[in-house]
């Protein structure tokens, strides 16, 4: 695909994931507009924070998922929409699970209605990893069965069969993308690895939750990779596509890796305050990435030990964003 012809549509870009996307469709001379969701200070996330020869060349359209009016504005005259904006934090789930399914499955709705209505050429729906809950046998491939282990997955799974639905009743050229576990700069401080990062940093005592749950780690750059080749792939219109790395690593082992890379000694402390909601937990995770590269080529180019060491290295560098009293989720 020849992205500098596209007008792209990113919703959720002033994110984690969905602003390194959108800097990258920049950096490939596509025209990008960012769909970031009001707030009266007229913030717009990490879009703020990218040089200004980037900034300058993204259209901010603030606005609201569920505001099906706002959405058709956005997706008029539009090729490629990638669609990542949602609400995230499984804990908040529990406590606003009808904000949460608004804003996931109406707000998906209301992407996909705009999308089939404006022509999109192509549109890259965003799922995740948790909607396959505990790995019921691994590694886990697009067959897996789907378990909505918390009121967030349960609203991911409702969005990713809409986004399938469309493809099958209204033509609609849609691509699920399934990542595992992204991390990298810009990821929130309610995140395992930054409230790792910035407790060993700070303190040299990590105040945690489970250690045993394993999880497939994927570097933020190669997710975005993984966005891009999806998007220009007409194999994976119709299809889910996990995107991982088909590796898995502990919690523990996670705390280990970070020590070493900060270069100190860190006491692990069991806190049950950070242990996730009731039965939310997923136990393990490890991808099946055989689908991906056969019909992309896509493969993580980053080692779980360069990424973190990257990682690290930004958040000593922004350590004011982060607060290590922050719960890891």
């Amino acid at each position: 695909m020849n992205w500098q012809e596209q007008k792209v549509l990113v919703t959720g870009a002033g994110g984690f994931i969905g602003s390194h996307l959108a800097e990258k469709l920049v950096s490939l001379k596509a025209s990008v507009k960012a769909f970031v969701r009001y707030n009266s200070k007229g913030v717009c996330g990490f879009i703020d924070s990218f040089p200004p020869q980037t900034r300058e060349k993204v259209t901010v359209i603030q606005g609201d998922l569920r505001d099906p009016e706002a959405v058709r504005n956005a997706c008029k005259d539009v090729d490629v929409v990638f669609h990542l904006g949602a609400l995230v934090a499984i804990p908040y789930s529990y406590v606003h699970p009808v904000e949460v399914v608004e804003t996931n499955i109406l707000g998906t709705l209301n992407v996909l209605t705009a999308a089939r209505d404006c022509g999109v050429r192509k549109l890259v729906h965003t799922s995740t990893s948790e909607v396959y809950g505990t790995a019921q046998y691994v590694p886990i491939d697009e067959k897996h069965p789907l378990c909505g282990q918390s009121p967030y997955s349960a609203s991911k799974i409702g969005a990713d069969q809409l986004a399938e639905s469309f493809y099958r009743s209204f033509e609609l050229p849609v691509a699920v993308i399934r990542p595992f576990n992204t991390y990298g700069p810009r990821q929130s401080a309610r995140a395992v690895i930054p409230s790792v990062i910035t407790q060993v940093i700070s303190r040299g005592t990590v105040y945690i939750g489970a250690t045993h749950p394993t999880r497939d780690l994927t570097y933020v750059d190669d997710t975005v990779e993984g966005f891009i080749k999806i998007a220009a792939c007409p194999e994976a219109t119709g299809k889910v596509t996990n995107v991982g790395s088909g590796t898995e690593v502990s919690i523990k082992e996670l705390v280990e890796k970070i020590c070493s890379i900060v270069g100190k000694k860190a006491e692990i402390i069991f806190d049950p305050a950070r242990l996730r909601p009731g039965k939310s937990e997923v136990e393990r995770l490890v991808a099946d990435t055989t689908r991906v590269k056969k019909i992309t080529g896509w493969q993580p180019s980053i080692t779980v030990d360069e990424g973190l060491k990257r990682t690290v290295d930004w958040i000593s560098d922004h350590f004011s964003l982060y607060k290590p009293e922050v719960y890891a989720i």
